[in-house]
């Protein structure tokens, strides 16, 4: 697979990156191509209330891969590395995948992706660049932690979600375990583990996305 960021100037690949911030804020990511993974699963009858609580919790699933998209952006721009750009170009065409698949499940439950998504792409990109900066090893190892702590909220999602939401939970699931890959070839690739200060204040930044996602 070519990679983007290492064929590029660096205006070129700021030019990149405002097509990349579009097409995840407003649903049209780069993706693998990879099936649907609900695709076979019949929408199970649930109560308008169920319906809704789905929606709120792919909706705030969509936000994190809005932000997950900024973050490999951000980073993939200023890496030193051209392993590290190509893994990041991986995972944020995997995590491209993720959005299609929230997007539609949320459109099937009737709901509305975030209002706050160009937010969180913002923050989330000047993160991702500000980590990139520092070093590629520290900027896989932030990689390494918002993928661990990812894979602990869809754990947690799992688990809130209606039993009859099979389609959402086949999602979730499939989400869960490329999460968990990027977390594990980000160690392989030489990650720092962050200091625990980072991690709880990572922790606190994605509770409030959480928090607000579900609602608007």
């Amino acid at each position: 697979m070519d990679n983007v960021f290492r064929r590029y100037s660096l205006l070129d690949q700021m030019c990149l990156g405002v097509d990349q911030a579009l097409r995840a804020v407003f649903n049209n990511p780069r993706t693998t191509g990879r099936d649907y993974p609900a695709a076979h699963e019949k929408d199970a009858q649930m109560t308008d209330e169920q319906r809704k609580h789905s929606a709120a919790l792919m909706r705030i699933n969509h936000s994190g891969e809005v932000c997950a998209q900024a973050l490999y952006h951000g980073q993939g721009i200023v890496s030193r590395s051209s392993l590290v750009k190509e893994k990041m170009e991986q995972a944020s065409l995997e995590e491209g995948d993720h959005l299609a698949w929230c997007i539609l499940r949320i459109n099937e439950l009737g709901g509305h992706a975030s209002y706050l998504n160009l937010l969180w792409y913002i923050g989330s990109f000047s993160i991702g660049f500000t980590a990139g900066l520092v070093g590629d090893q520290w900027s896989l190892g932030f990689l390494a932690e918002t993928e661990n702590q990812v894979v602990k909220h869809l754990e947690k999602h799992l688990k809130l979600l209606p039993h009859e939401d099979k389609k959402s939970q086949h999602i979730l699931k499939q989400m869960q375990l490329d999460e968990s890959l990027h977390r594990d070839e980000a160690m392989k690739a030489g990650a720092s583990a962050l200091p625990l200060p980072i991690k709880k204040l990572m922790g606190l930044v994605s509770k409030v996305m959480v928090k607000t996602a579900y609602w608007i």
